[in-house]
């Protein structure tokens, strides 16, 4: 089957290296344009770019794909189907039909929960403990397609966001090969609109950290807000942002986002509903990311003083 593939980031990566390895003809790949990235904004090709020249693929990058001459370069090169992951663009619908069998995406949730660009992070920060991959006819909705296979997984109880989409590429990747195989003998399931939920993008406000909350929620977010927009919150006007924490079973009485106690490699914060939080791994503003113990040496905490949402706090 003549396949052209859409997708720019590293599980898109996984998923057309893993359609190459089972046989499947990839005529054409489209990927973002290349962009500045790292510190030193340097013009950097997506993962699927790099992978697809090392393979010898023909590369397409447009700056649209609404234009009468993006849709003839699509149609000129006679795919059969193409496979959208990650692409980072909305396809019109002269795209998604102008294939013989359509156009199949893979999304990284058991749809139809949690449609939309971030269902790792999102399922993640509300506490889910399973989620999966689906592999979707797409239509002009936000994944709303009928689907097509669905794959579920259990959410480790200390995984993080990066930690879970590296193996959901891994099953996403399986169940798309499986997809594009039995294809013709799919009965496609119409999604139940009444029991969808969203994901939508996080914005860089969603980091900041609500001591009201319960230990258990923060702990949440600290995992499902990596890499970004990570969680943080702010100790004498200096920025610190969280990468490992523990909620603490008991009881405590201090205000949301007081230090209750610092010893050689740990430090305790109030949250809410009596809850506290244990701080494992974490980062000043400007350095490399530390155990407990180091940040204690650097950041010297003392009882009593409170975290705030703003370095003015």
């Amino acid at each position: 089957m003549r396949i052209v593939f859409m997708g720019t980031p590293a599980p898109a990566a996984k998923a057309l290296e893993r359609l190459l390895s089972s046989g499947h003809d990839v005529a054409a790949v489209y990927t973002q344009p290349d962009r500045p990235s790292g510190r030193g904004n340097k013009v950097t090709a997506s993962p699927v770019k790099e992978f697809a020249l090392s393979r010898g693929i023909r590369v397409l990058q447009p700056r649209s794909v609404t234009t009468a001459e993006a849709l003839d370069d699509f149609r000129s090169i006679g795919a059969e189907v193409s496979v959208v992951v990650a692409y980072g663009r909305i396809l019109p619908t002269t795209f998604l039909e102008a294939p013989k069998y359509g156009a199949i995406n893979v999304h990284y949730s058991l749809l139809p929960k949690y449609r939309g660009a971030a269902p790792v992070n999102w399922a993640i920060v509300n506490g889910e403990t399973t989620t999966g991959v689906t592999t979707m006819k797409m239509d002009a909705g936000l994944d709303t397609g009928d689907i097509l296979i669905q794959e579920d997984t259990e959410i480790r109880e200390d995984e993080t966001a990066i930690e879970l989409m590296s193996r959901l590429s891994e099953i996403g990747a399986d169940v798309l090969v499986r997809t594009l195989t039995e294809l013709g003998s799919i009965v496609p399931i119409v999604q139940d609109d009444t029991k969808a939920t969203y994901a939508p993008l996080m914005k860089k406000s969603d980091g900041f950290i609500n001591w009201t909350l319960p230990a258990s929620d923060i702990v949440n977010r600290v995992r499902g807000f990596q890499p970004f927009p990570s969680s943080f919150s702010f100790l004498r006007g200096m920025r610190l942002t969280l990468w490992k924490a523990e909620a603490i079973r008991g009881e405590s009485s201090g205000a949301p986002g007081e230090i209750l106690s610092v010893g050689a490699d740990e430090w305790l914060v109030q949250c809410g509903a009596g809850t506290m939080l244990k701080i494992i791994e974490a980062q000043q503003e400007g350095k490399r990311r530390m155990a407990a113990a180091d940040i204690i040496n650097g950041v010297r905490p003392k009882v009593g003083e409170m975290f705030g949402a703003s370095p003015n706090d």
